[in-house]
């Protein structure tokens, strides 16, 4: 990758892509029409690539379902178990099992490797010990499409991607790869938010909510742009957190005294929260997640077509017994 360090550049024909250069105030990045702050890579180092994957790993169970943080030396229980499972659902949690123990495993596996390479002995690509982990990671990636992020909203297999980019890549380019998502995420955030204000800038009462979305999109693309050993988490993290909590704390004021609209206030305010709920999950895990995004846009639509968050049959029909065609036994 190819990056352009310009100090001095006018915005009037816009920067090129990894531009690199002073922005509000702070070192960015331009990626896909985003400026992101900008931290340089570490150096391209086994010891460096191993603290990365540290870090990796973290996120990942943390942002994904309960119970799969399977210990590596336990692989080949959890595959027995995957392997003899015949029930579809509990397959899919087997895999996910399955999946965090392969994860373990290769992290296991390099940081071995890397001791030995502090010790003085080489362990190239070549190696079995390099083999064995690259196709623990790999086999992880592949088992990871059936994890789900903790919500239960949707898998976030981009995230047992990263592990296995950053064992193969060269840092550098690993760490550009994480702008692009994260300017991927700044839109589905831009998108989230966007919807959020249409509808409730028609919605009485809902008026000073508007201001409080703006603050949570600009912190939301703060949190995740900044890394945690960036001393400037500290004025960050404070600030992202208030502005969910007044989020939830926000209370529309100048309502009518019509008792008919009542379900409807309280449904936006229902579709306010699960919006910032949604905004959470994107800062969280840094990766766009298209089916969550996706399930609120058509929360919004329904809010806006119905007025309220419950179609008109949210039980399936063919739940319903015909009393006229049934029987009595």
């Amino acid at each position: 990758m190819t990056k352009k360090v310009d100090q001095f550049a006018q915005d009037s024909v816009g920067p090129d892509e990894g531009t690199i250069r002073e922005h509000n105030g702070k070192i960015c990045i331009f990626v896909d029409g985003y400026w992101i702050r900008y931290y340089a890579p570490p150096p391209n180092t086994m010891a460096e690539k191993r603290e990365l994957i540290y870090s990796l790993r973290r996120r990942v169970f943390h942002h994904t379902e309960e119970g799969i943080n399977s210990p590596g030396w336990r692989t080949e229980i959890a595959r027995k178990y995957y392997d003899a499972e015949t029930d579809s659902s509990k397959k899919r949690v087997k895999a996910a099992m399955l999946a965090g123990s392969l994860f373990n495993r290769a992290t296991d596996i390099f940081t071995s490797v890397v001791d030995l390479e502090e010790k003085g002995i080489h362990v190239d690509d070549t190696n079995q010990l390099m083999r064995q982990c690259e196709a623990c990671f790999m086999e992880a990636l592949e088992l990871g499409k059936q994890v789900r992020h903790f919500s239960g909203e949707e898998g976030v297999d981009e995230l047992w991607g990263e592990p296995f980019k950053a064992f193969s890549m060269p840092v550098d380019k690993f760490f550009y790869s994480r702008y692009v998502k994260m300017a991927q995420t700044f839109k589905a955030i831009d998108c989230v938010v966007n919807r959020m204000m249409a509808v409730f800038e028609k919605v009485e009462g809902f008026a000073g909510v508007l201001p409080l979305l703006e603050e949570l999109r600009d912190v939301s693309k703060t949190e995740i742009e900044t890394m945690r050993r960036d001393e400037a988490i500290y004025e960050v993290w404070p600030r992202y957190v208030t502005a969910k909590e007044d989020i939830m704390g926000f209370k529309p004021c100048g309502l009518s005294t019509r008792e008919e609209r009542l379900r409807y206030w309280e449904d936006g305010l229902r579709l306010l929260h699960m919006g910032k709920d949604v905004l959470s999950y994107l800062s969280g895990v840094r990766v766009p997640m298209p089916i969550t995004t996706a399930n609120y846009m058509a929360n919004c639509d329904l809010y806006e077509t119905n007025g309220s968050l419950d179609s008109e049959f949210s039980i399936p029909q063919q739940c319903f017994i015909d009393s006229e065609t049934s029987s009595v036994e």
